[in-house]
C-alpha cells in the first residue's frame, strides 16, 4: 500500500534513529534498492540492516571484553581473493550509485571473515571492510577505525586498492553439451 503523511500511515526517521541507530537507517535505506526506482518501506526490514552492523562491530569488537579481536595473522588465499574481488566491485558499486549492490558484496565478505575466523579475523582485511563500510555508516565505521588504534579520521583516508593479481581467475568451468 501507499505511504504517506495524509494517509496518516508514515514512518518518521527519528524513530527508527533512536529505536535502531542513524548508521541502520542509512544502510537500510541504501540497501532497499536502486535510487531511482521507488521501493515499499517495510520497517520490520530494518533488523536485517542492523545484524549486518553488529556483524561488522563483532569483527573488530570482542563483546564480553571490549577489546579489539582483530589479528596479525596472514589471510588465506581465499579471503584475499573475496577482499579485492570485494574492493573492486563495492569502488564500482559506489562510483555507480549501486549503494545497494555494495552492502551485498560487504555483507557476503563480512560473513566469509565471520564464518572462518572464530579467533578474529587479519587486522589488514578488516580494515578494508571498515573503510569501505564508511560512506553507507560513518558512525559506526568511525568509532570502529578509532578502535583499531587510529588516531585520524577515517572519512580522510584514501579508499583501498584492488590488486589485480587476485582478480584473475585461477580456472573457468565451460559446460559442454554432446549430442
Amino acid at each position: 500500500g501507499k505511504m504517506g503523511k495524509s494517509l496518516k500511515n508514515s514512518v518518521a526517521p527519528d524513530d527508527i534513529c533512536r529505536d535502531y541507530g542513524a548508521d541502520t537507517l542509512r544502510v537500510y535505506e541504501m540497501f532497499m534498492g536502486p535510487l531511482d526506482q521507488s521501493r515499499p518501506w517495510a520497517t520490520k526490514d530494518v533488523v536485517g540492516a542492523q545484524r549486518f552492523l553488529q556483524r561488522v562491530w563483532r569483527l573488530v569488537v570482542d563483546e564480553e571484553s571490549g577489546q579489539t579481536r582483530v589479528t596479525d595473522a596472514t589471510p588465506s588465499d581465499d579471503t584475499l581473493k573475496l577482499l579485492n574481488k570485494t574492493i573492486a566491485g563495492v569502488r564500482e558499486d559506489y562510483s555507480e550509485l549501486r549503494d545497494n549492490t555494495a552492502v551485498a558484496k560487504l555483507t557476503e565478505l563480512t560473513n566469509h571473515l565471520t564464518k572462518n575466523y572464530a579467533d578474529g579475523a587479519p587486522r589488514g582485511v578488516v580494515e578494508d571492510v571498515v573503510v569501505m563500510l564508511a560512506p553507507l555508516a560513518p558512525h559506526i565505521s568511525e568509532e570502529l577505525w578509532s578502535r583499531l588504534g587510529h588516531d585520524e579520521l577515517l572519512a580522510r583516508g584514501p579508499f583501498p586498492e584492488a590488486d589485480e593479481k587476485w582478480l584473475v581467475e585461477d580456472s573457468i568451468e565451460i559446460p559442454i553439451q554432446v549430442k
